[in-house]
């Protein structure tokens, strides 16, 4: 059983236990006969990775199953993270499947995919295995096979040979996993290196008991922020459920916003790299593409989500790109995003400076909403209703969602690519700008729910 609603603009992700079952072993199984078929992998080999969820052993066996139905090999690396998986698949040279839901609640699963080397699956590929997965295809005359390896050391080899850590002074950090695959990849990532780590959460439980995966909501910070203060440390690094995104808090417990992440690693990028491409998301903070601009760069604009972002990286050979969401990408990653190198690189740059406030002090700022989520019934005529109220005289994109833009703040109403929500992010020069468009679009959003 799958329910056609799980098929997502970039992947699959629906619920799996408790009530309003939307896909089981039976529909991972489908799906992966439809993966071999789409990817026509019919006598070659696909890498498949997992998080700690409650039935990913399952849902993957099956769609292994399914896969090899069809003269598809398997090599199964176990439990991952997401940027686990995408390293498999680059330094392997094959396609690769990651069975999560991310940061969803834990009655959800779901399948990230990628073509060989990391590249994003298309949309093209997507609507593809959907209509396979539907399809009863004939018999196949040989089927594949399936082995394990293990390629934790590896990833771990890679991420320390992209960013120069000798020399750092030792840091005192935190690291709260949310009991996600941060906790898998910290020890073999982190534990070699000159740092006194302070863990939370760090059990795999795919049941999530101390905070939902989502370090995008402010509330699932507390415990990182807390941690900070109470052990004196030089800084916080947060990850989701499948660990391909971190968030970083400083030495006071503020929240560092992503886009400072991204302006931070885009100008060490660029000092290694003079004149590189720089991607970013149409929500990302302008305080980027000032800094890019500084440091002799060039900025793209891709629209948001991962598959997107990767496709710009690829056509613009470029060397770095953030989103506000904490999506880090690098080329030097095969364009894909992790989480854990973004970490990295912050440890590199803070254990040279006096201070992670001292580093963020150093960049421009604007007054942000962060990302605010409404359930409405009608996204379409909800973003019609913010653009007439708030669009006159200012410009009007909808590349990706509506933005408006006027010289001196945007605002942003888009639906999101994973979770049936409309999301607004406001960002302007000053505070009382950012309330002011912030609380007139949330009138207009939550009255059209």
């Amino acid at each position: 059983m799958i329910e056609p609603v799980v098929f997502k603009a970039n992947d699959i992700r629906g619920v799996v236990s408790g009530a309003g079952i939307e896909w089981d072993t039976d529909g991972a199984r489908a799906v992966g006969a439809a993966f071999a078929e789409a990817f026509e992998l019919r006598g070659a080999e696909f890498v498949m990775g997992r998080d700690m969820r409650a039935g990913g052993p399952e849902l993957a066996q099956a769609f292994a199953m399914g896969a090899m139905s069809r003269g598809a090999s398997v090599i199964d690396i176990g439990l991952a993270s997401t940027d686990g998986l995408w390293f498999a698949s680059g330094h392997l040279g094959i396609p690769g499947v990651q069975f999560t839901a991310s940061h969803n609640p834990a009655n959800y699963n779901g399948i990230k995919f990628c073509q060989a080397l990391a590249a994003p699956i298309t949309p093209e590929l997507m609507a593809r295995i959907k209509e396979l997965t539907y399809t009863e295809l004939p018999p196949t005359p040989e089927s594949g096979s399936q082995r394990r390896l293990d390629l934790l050391d590896a990833y771990a080899a890679r991420l320390h040979s992209l960013v120069g850590l000798d020399g750092i002074r030792r840091l005192k950090v935190v690291v709260d996993a949310g009991n996600g695959m941060a906790g898998f990849t910290t020890p073999a990532v982190l534990g070699p290196l000159n740092l006194e780590l302070v863990e939370l959460f760090t059990e795999l439980d795919g049941s999530f008991p101390n905070h939902p995966p989502n370090p995008l909501e402010p509330e699932n910070l507390v415990d990182a922020q807390r941690a900070v203060i109470e052990h004196g440390a030089d800084l916080a690094l947060v990850f989701d459920g499948d660990a391909d995104r971190c968030f970083i808090i400083d030495e006071h417990g503020a929240v560092v916003s992503p886009s400072v992440i991204t302006a931070l690693i885009a100008r060490a990028e660029l000092a290694r790299e003079p004149g590189g491409v720089i991607v970013i998301n149409t929500i990302t903070s302008r305080a980027v593409a000032e800094v890019v601009e500084a440091a002799g760069g060039t900025i793209a604009v891709s629209t948001v989500g991962h598959t997107r972002m990767k496709a710009v990286m690829a056509a613009r050979n470029a060397i770095f790109g953030g989103e506000h969401s904490a999506h880090y990408y690098f080329r030097d990653f095969w364009g894909a995003d992790t989480g854990m190198l973004a970490a990295l690189h912050v440890l590199a740059m803070l254990g040279r400076d006096s201070s992670m406030s001292a580093l963020v002090s150093q960049l421009p700022t604007f007054a942000a909403s962060g990302e605010i989520n409404s359930t409405v019934a009608d996204p379409p005529a909800t973003m019609r209703a913010v653009a007439e109220a708030l669009g006159t005289g200012e410009e009007v994109s909808w590349n990706d969602g509506l933005l408006i833009s006027s010289q001196d703040w945007w605002v942003s109403v888009r639906e999101s690519n994973t979770e049936p929500l409309l999301r607004l992010n406001v960002e302007a020069k000053d505070d009382d700008t950012v309330a002011k468009l912030r609380d007139t679009a949330l009138a207009i959003i939550r009255k059209e729910r």
